[in-house]
């Protein structure tokens, strides 16, 4: 039986090389997904508000060395951090990772002080709805209408609460 590699995170700078797959693959998976380039989406928010000083951060998932999942947050405003860019690498997909992310920017976002975590996901990214529903996640929109009538689909969770029955 071998066991699965060890993952290390680490913070890194929107410029480190590392996050150049995260952001390439995040761009090239919307522009299929809507039909537009999207990588100008991914370049909407200045690097530095994903640094500590801007009250946001920026992380990795490395195995032996390469990134194989990430995401980010922003201050969304005092108390809320909105989750951004959220990857897994295309050859790394079902193993739980992206969960992995969101619990790590969780951590931190608390850790910070944020009390609560916003974010917004593309109505064709059923994957991400999924994730986002399965860690506890609280829709902010009707979630019984076709997603392609709703816009981006907007999800709320409030920090150090215990999980809803």
């Amino acid at each position: 039986m071998t066991s699965a590699p060890e993952l290390t995170v680490i913070q890194v700078l929107v410029s480190d090389p590392r996050v150049e797959p995260l952001l390439r693959e995040l761009g090239d998976e919307y522009s299929r997904r809507y039909g537009r380039d999207a990588h100008a989406e991914i370049s909407r928010y200045p690097d530095e508000e994903f640094t500590a000083p801007h009250g946001g951060l920026l992380l990795l998932l490395l195995e032996r060395g390469e990134p194989v999942a990430g995401g980010a947050f922003r201050r969304y405003d005092p108390t809320t951090a909105e989750l951004k860019r959220i990857w897994t690498h295309s050859a790394h997909r079902r193993r739980g990772l992206a969960r992995r992310v969101v619990a790590e920017l969780e951590r931190e976002a608390a850790d910070r002080g944020y009390r609560r975590v916003y974010l917004t996901t593309g109505p064709r990214q059923p994957e991400a709805r999924g994730l986002y529903l399965a860690t506890g996640y609280t829709p902010l929109f009707d979630t019984g209408a076709d997603p392609e009538t709703i816009g981006p689909l907007a999800f709320e969770k409030h920090l150090g609460e215990a999980p809803q029955q």
